[in-house]
């Protein structure tokens, strides 16, 4: 006789620095069957929207959580009626049916990780291999073992799981503890910027038709009240939660550091020839296109090894350099929003892998399928305003990075150019660069020089045409 079992579907751990998630929406209601690994329910952290996956086979008999509760990490969420083998890490709150089976207490949720901020006084000896989120789901169990014993998320996902779908189980992570030899070096946490007032919001509106001379009274950060009139005919439209933690980012940035922006143009003509000879082949090959943020990523990375001073952070009045290169890139969704998926450890790949990154990374953004520890870790980000058109911008920096590099449309110019015989008029692919710095810590002289030598990278591009 097959044994029934109830088992807690908990909320996992969704990365590095996410203590709790907002219920969406559930995909299963409660009477459905549903597959083991089969989405049941979307959630919202502060980083990006994601799917739980069901633990087993069975059928939902229990949702415990509502859309727009928030969650902390470890907490039931549902419960799944089951006659599957349950592993020992998934908590079972009722047993019926078999020989003497019985109910087993539910044991308590695993408390969210509390971090701490972490001061680097010297570099780690050297940088792991770049490693990307395999997506497998992380019991409660498993996760308290890896704090435990300093298993950080990279590490966890190289260790290969025998569970159903390829999950780590208990005994995957002791058998792989005897083998351990030493925890890798820890990594230092991001500092968060000090706090401040989330960014002015309209109050919700009523539904009653705008009054003539009607007027929002909304305070600002610095405690004075801004007049808003709404006149006939105006349509008042609710911010969605995307676009609010954008405004209270952006407004975050703002008052944290004082920004400066430093412009050069870039000659862009090599690299514009280069790409048209190898574009077709990698399209073929690869079946994707080969766009040029490979190329400014590539060019990027080369300068912050040249000036290393622009890849910290602020703590107080401490500085924090990091040693890993982790280039965020700005990517517009079909709803308007901006993302910033990270490139993490971007100085490990060829430009061909740059590439493939690139490619990956904002399709899944635009599809809403990137992972919370894809958007997390950034030390130094770029944004491409020349896809709209732009030709110049001035970017705000991505807290708690100092500093963010907008490159402008491509276009083609007459320039004056120097040869043997004299200067020419000649016609030209140029390209401004914009870089916003945070003035605190970055005086115009890194800053300047900085974006300088990203172009002088463009300028005196050499690719390698069999890419």
């Amino acid at each position: 006789m097959a044994v029934k079992k109830k088992i807690q579907v908990l909320l996992p751990r969704l990365g590095e620095s996410v203590h709790e998630a907002t219920i969406l929406n559930w995909l299963k209601q409660e009477g459905e069957a549903v597959e083991m690994d089969e989405p049941i329910v979307e959630i919202s952290t502060d980083k990006v929207d994601s799917e739980v996956p069901s633990p087993v086979n069975g059928v939902v008999v229990k949702i415990l959580k509502q859309p727009d509760d928030v969650v902390p990490v470890g907490e039931p969420i549902a419960i799944i009626e089951t006659t599957d083998e349950v592993e020992d890490d998934i908590p079972v709150i009722e047993t019926e049916g078999g020989d003497g089976a019985e109910a087993a207490p539910a044991p308590a949720p695993q408390p969210a990780p509390k971090e701490e901020a972490v001061v680097m006084e010297s570099s780690p000896a050297a940088a792991p291999a770049p490693a990307g989120g395999n997506g497998r789901f992380y019991s409660p169990l498993v996760l308290n073992i890896a704090r435990t014993e300093g298993i950080s998320m990279e590490e966890l996902e190289k260790i290969p799981g025998t569970g159903r779908g390829g999950r780590v189980t208990k005994k995957d992570m002791l058998a792989y503890l005897k083998t351990r030899t030493a925890p890798p070096a820890p990594q230092p946490a991001q500092p968060a910027p000090a706090a401040m007032p989330a960014a002015p919001t309209l109050p919700t509106p009523t539904g009653e038709p705008v009054r003539e001379g009607q007027v929002f009274k909304v305070p600002t950060i610095i405690g004075k009240t801004l007049d808003v009139p709404v006149f006939p005919g105006d349509e008042i439209v609710e911010m969605d939660r995307m676009r609010k933690l954008i405004a209270e980012h952006m407004v975050l940035s703002k008052h944290v550091s004082p920004h400066v922006t430093s412009f050069v143009e870039a000659d862009m003509t090599r690299v514009v020839l280069w790409r048209n000879k190898i574009k077709k082949r990698f399209e073929v090959e690869e079946g994707e296109k080969f766009t040029f943020t490979p190329v400014f990523v590539w060019a990027v990375v080369r300068a912050i090894k040249d000036f290393p001073m622009i890849n910290i952070s602020v703590a107080g009045d401490k500085i924090i350099k990091h040693r890993r290169i982790n280039v965020g890139m700005a990517v517009a969704t079909p709803s308007g929003h901006l993302i910033v998926p990270v490139i993490h450890d971007a100085d490990m790949y060829s430009l061909r892998g740059l590439a493939k990154k690139v490619n990956d990374l904002a399709r899944r953004a635009r599809d809403g399928k990137l992972k919370p520890d894809e958007i997390q870790g950034g030390t130094f980000t770029l944004t491409n305003v020349g896809t709209f058109g732009n030709v110049l911008g001035t970017p705000v920096i991505n807290q708690p990075q100092v500093a963010i590099l907008a490159t402008g449309a491509i276009r083609k110019v007459p320039a004056v150019v120097e040869t043997p015989e004299g200067d020419v008029i000649a016609i030209r692919h140029k390209m401004f660069l914009s870089h916003s710095y945070d003035h605190r810590v970055v005086d115009g002289m890194l800053g300047g020089s900085f974006v300088r030598r990203v172009a002088d990278y463009l300028e005196n591009f050499q690719g390698d045409e069999s890419i």
